[in-house]
């Protein structure tokens, strides 16, 4: 970063259009610098080489290659933080879930979707801190493809159980390490990161995809059975609520709590309500400090509390507020987080 202290960006994108309200939402952010623009990876690659931008913001189809060709190009050669931004059609969406297992800290929609030019201001200026403030690792031949974890053996947990599960910047790829390891049978699953509308239902449908659990993106009144998780849409809160000896959740709008809808702070206090001592809490990677008090909120209730430590973090940021308000009552790496996870289960058994 230069001596200014302002964050440099560079927009790579084939719509001029595209370009020209990219450059204008960051205008006037005081520590936001947009250095360049470039119409394709051929171009963005020199630009790189000459602006060295902190945060390079990306679209995927693109003439002369298209973007995920360019990412795996760029994180194996110059890792560096890049926002992914996307059209909302199926084939896109689940495009950009791709990007995010090649590197990409973050997914936003392209303009003309459902942000308003307001909203895109604020969604994006928060996206481009948060990719620059986050650890971007080099992209080896070992990471592609994927070998699947283990999974761990299956043991009783209690079907009063929840486990509710918060994260934002690289909690996609955090929580796809997670839950492929956890056996069937496990409590109901609740799940709060913090996505745009449209990317969640991909994001959903890559995790069901992944893993023995059944997941899909959550509907207002859908019961949280054992062996069942469920994802809240993007711009949506979810709430847990108690009905009769199980659980439903409410997917609902309503003000941004902690800059963002869904938050995680909403749906654990939600849980600490419902669920209180039967609840399991886990608080992964992400930037600012939603989940911290709710994540205090499930503690005081008697919930057993987990937050991810700084080394395996993305963005330590909201796990480190919920470490300093006392919200986490053990602090485990993301390689020990799903049999943390299962402990904290049974130990409500």
């Amino acid at each position: 970063m230069p001596s200014d202290g302002k964050i440099r960006v560079l927009v790579v994108d084939d719509s001029a259009i595209v370009r020209k309200i990219l450059t204008e939402a960051l205008s006037g952010q005081p520590d936001l610098e947009v250095v360049g623009t470039a119409p394709d990876p051929y171009i963005a690659r020199d630009k790189i080489l000459a602006l060295q931008p902190d945060v390079l913001t990306l679209d995927i189809e693109m003439p002369r290659m298209d973007g995920l060709t360019f990412l795996k190009k760029l994180m194996h050669f110059r890792p560096m933080p890049v926002i992914v931004i996307s059209s909302l059609t199926q084939a896109s969406c689940q495009t950009a879930m791709q990007a995010l297992t090649l590197g990409a800290v973050e997914v936003l929609a392209k303009p003309g979707g459902p942000y308003s030019v307001g909203e895109l201001r604020l969604e994006l200026a928060s996206k481009i801190r948060a990719a620059a403030a986050s650890r971007v690792r080099r992209l080896t031949a070992s990471d592609t493809p994927r070998t699947p974890p283990p999974r761990l053996a299956a043991s009783p947990c209690m079907p009063s159980t929840v486990i509710a599960i918060g994260a934002s910047t690289g909690g996609t790829e955090a929580i796809a390490a997670v839950l492929p390891q956890l056996p069937p049978g496990m409590p109901g699953i609740v799940i709060v990161q913090h996505i745009p509308p449209g990317f969640s239902r991909a994001f959903a449908t890559r995790l069901n995809q992944m893993c023995c659990l059944e997941v899909k993106e959550a509907e207002d009144g859908d019961e949280l059975c054992p062996g069942h998780v469920l994802v809240a849409p993007g711009d949506l809160h979810l709430v847990l609520r108690k009905n009769g000896d199980g659980y439903r959740v409410g997917v609902k709008t309503g003000p941004r709590v902690c800059y963002q809808r869904p938050s995680v702070d909403v749906m654990f206090s939600s849980v600490a309500e419902s669920a209180g001592a039967h609840a399991v809490g886990v608080l992964l990677t992400g930037m600012g400090s939603d989940g911290a008090q709710g994540l205090l909120k499930m503690r005081q209730a008697g919930a057993r509390t987990i937050a991810q430590d700084e080394s395996s973090c993305v963005v330590f940021g909201m796990p480190k507020e919920a470490i300093r308000a006392g919200a986490a009552g053990r602090i485990v790496a993301l390689a020990g987080m799903p049999q943390a996870i299962l402990s904290a289960a049974q130990a409500r058994a």
